[in-house]
């Protein structure tokens, strides 16, 4: 069965849906990694975005699914590194949006602007980078990276949207230069830093949930 899955600002500003979703067109994940957790603490909403053990909960989705009804005025991103995924946020409540990257026909859309739960878009398919969890890990079953059980099936996707021309279609990018619609953030050595910091001295035990 097919179903809807809704976008949506802390503040309802941002609105939007991804839509003619299956378990089998989506994948998934928890990701451990420090620059995701980075990105939480730059958004200032890491008690509210990531788990009990640092992680962050990725739906994967084609982008030529997604479309926004409200709010694009107020979509801003930022690269941590200079490859890295352009990740984006609601500049009016700091509400994380999604992940992407010029070319590809995938979008990391992000937990809590999207609830996208197992009975609608099946099972989290793995926990990755492990390795960067925070607390008590001992009993956290989590890769050390991204397992090839899940990196064959999302190349397998990507192909597939390739040849349908999905990266063509990104809410995120222009059609034709894959430019984003949004000029990146600039991280200048010193935020890196105090951001490390932050992610560093972070404990779960604050975290709060809407």
């Amino acid at each position: 069965m097919r179903t809807e899955l809704p976008i949506r600002g802390r503040c309802g500003t941002l609105r939007g849906v991804a839509s003619d979703l299956t378990p089998g067109s989506v994948t998934r994940v928890v990701c451990h990694c420090s620059d995701c957790q980075l990105f939480s603490h730059y958004l200032d909403q890491a008690d509210l975005i990531l788990d009990a053990h640092g992680g962050t909960e990725i739906c994967q989705v084609s982008p030529r699914a997604i479309r926004f009804d409200a709010g694009t005025d107020r979509l801003a991103c930022v690269r941590l590194t200079e490859k890295g995924p352009y990740r984006w946020y609601a500049t009016c409540c700091r509400s994380p949006v999604g992940n992407s990257l010029p070319g590809l026909g995938v979008v990391g859309l992000i937990h809590p602007t999207v609830e996208a739960s197992e009975s609608r878009l099946g099972p989290i398919r793995a926990r990755i980078f492990g390795r960067d969890a925070v607390g008590d890990a001992g009993s956290l079953d989590a890769s050390d990276r991204i397992p090839p059980r899940l990196l064959l099936r999302v190349l397998r996707k990507l192909l597939l949207r390739r040849l349908r021309g999905d990266h063509r279609h990104s809410p995120f990018h222009d059609p034709r230069t894959g430019r984003a619609i949004a000029r990146p953030d600039d991280l200048s050595p010193s935020t890196r830093q105090a951001l490390d910091r932050q992610r560093a001295a972070w404990t779960p035990d604050g975290r709060r949930f809407n």
